[in-house]
């Protein structure tokens, strides 16, 4: 049977559709002619890539339609209307996959690429093991028992989902424009928690998290001392971070890895505590997580002559902030620039205070103008320059060779460029300055 994806260059569908090649199935998909970096291992696996035209729907295909796209596309309108042609949006069909696995779901407002990555790199030391992870990655072994799968609550879609286990990284209002506020919101992962079979590991410091009712199978982790799983002894350094875990009070080991930052230590000890959970080892999750080498634009860093260039997904100003102090953390030493572009409008509406305050914690900040397709919403008028006057030192610059220039004569520094867009093509204009 053919598989026909829908905007198959979006960072899930792009992961899905290699794991349906992976599992032998006949795929194709359609999008946009610009290249974007999702498509690199659709290429390695020969998946065409076609342009948008109602002809691409056949008779008795299989058609997951991303959500990006609406009931009034060309290709939309053509599959819903054949008889033989079966259609799902991408969560309902991801939700049928996990079925025929045991599955793992990573939840929560911050952190769930990173842990979704980190897990499934350690849970391939028990057992061979797929992935779906939300930077566009996604692999499928031809004898994976496990399925480790990036569950994003954006509109409810997680709920499609019933995985046997699960990992809740943490709980904090995003998608305003979906979610009326925190009680919506909490609400919805509780559904979520209730729907996960077997047991969850849940961020315990997260006082939304605590007030959760859990019925199930359940472990906390963190930092507090009322903790399950908990992290003490802790230290970091240029050379990444070492710590102690205790299991209900009881000294469980020793674990050092190569990165830094409470995000990082964060998402580490939920994937501890899973493995815990599922029976593994201190030693195997020691070795697993030290040679774990990161996910696609979360802390990626690259050095040129002195200078730092860090590219990561941070989005939400809780992000921000928590990426500019991991880079404070690494290199104490040097100047960190914050290069930011927003993605929505109502996200930056909402948050305008916390994102300013957030900035504000770097030594300098610059500001890229909105996506030329960031969607217009009702009722919402902004602008960067809203943003920028409430980060007084803040300057906007152009995403081209003059901001880089400008952005390059204030080195030698790190360079933290967040967005969950691809401001990663301003870092590498930047770089070719130094």
């Amino acid at each position: 049977m053919l598989y026909h994806f829908i905007g198959i260059k979006g960072s899930g569908m792009a992961a899905l559709a290699t794991i349906m090649a992976d599992r032998g199935a006949q795929v194709q998909g359609s999008d946009i002619e610009k290249y974007i970096f999702t498509q690199k291992a659709l290429e390695e696996r020969n998946i065409p890539i076609l342009c948008f035209d109602p002809q691409n729907i056949k008779e008795n295909s299989t058609v997951i339609i991303g959500n990006a796209f609406d009931e009034d596309h060309v290709e939309v309108k053509k599959a819903r209307a054949m008889p033989s042609v079966t259609c799902y949006r991408y969560h309902e069909f991801l939700g049928e996959l996990m079925t025929l696995y045991c599955s793992i779901s990573v939840a929560g407002t911050h952190g769930k690429t990173t842990t979704t990555g980190m897990l499934a790199h350690v849970m391939a030391y028990l057992a061979p093991c797929g992935y779906l992870i939300g930077d566009g990655s996604g692999a499928m072994s031809e004898q994976a028992k496990y399925f480790v799968v990036e569950s994003c609550e954006y509109q409810r879609h997680f709920l499609a989902y019933r995985p046997q286990y699960a990992i809740i990284t943490n709980m904090e209002l995003d998608h305003v424009d979906y979610y009326r506020d925190m009680e919506d919101y909490c609400l919805a992962f509780a559904q979520f928690v209730d729907q996960v079979q077997e047991g969850v590991v849940l961020f315990g410091d997260d006082e939304h998290l605590r007030n959760l009712q859990v019925k199930k199978t359940h472990l906390y982790y963190g930092l507090c001392e009322h903790n399950d799983v908990r992290a003490v002894h802790i230290k970091q350094g240029e050379d990444g971070m070492h710590f102690d875990v205790m299991y209900h009070g009881e000294y469980f080991g020793h674990f050092q890895l190569p990165f830094v930052g409470k995000p990082f230590l964060w998402n580490s000890l939920g994937v501890i505590a899973l493995g815990i959970m599922v029976g593994m080892s201190a030693p195997l999750l020691q070795e697993a997580l030290a040679c774990f080498p990161g996910v696609k634009r979360r802390f990626n860093e690259e050095h040129k002559n002195g200078n730092v260039y860090i590219d990561d997904y941070a989005h939400h100003p809780t992000a921000v902030r928590l990426m500019i102090d991991a880079a404070r953390t690494k290199y104490p030493k040097q100047k960190v620039i914050a290069i930011f572009k927003p993605d929505r409008f109502s996200r930056i509406a909402y948050f305008l205070d916390e994102f300013a305050d957030a900035l504000g914690e770097a030594d300098e900040v610059y500001l890229c103008e909105f996506p030329e397709n960031a969607r217009k919403e009702d009722g919402i008028d902004i602008s960067i320059r809203d943003l920028q006057a409430k980060c007084p030192q803040a300057i906007v610059i152009s995403e081209d060779a003059d901001g880089a220039k400008e952005l390059a004569m204030s080195g030698p520094a790190v360079y933290l460029f967040m967005s969950s867009k691809d401001i990663y093509k301003l870092k590498n204009i930047v770089k070719s300055f130094h």
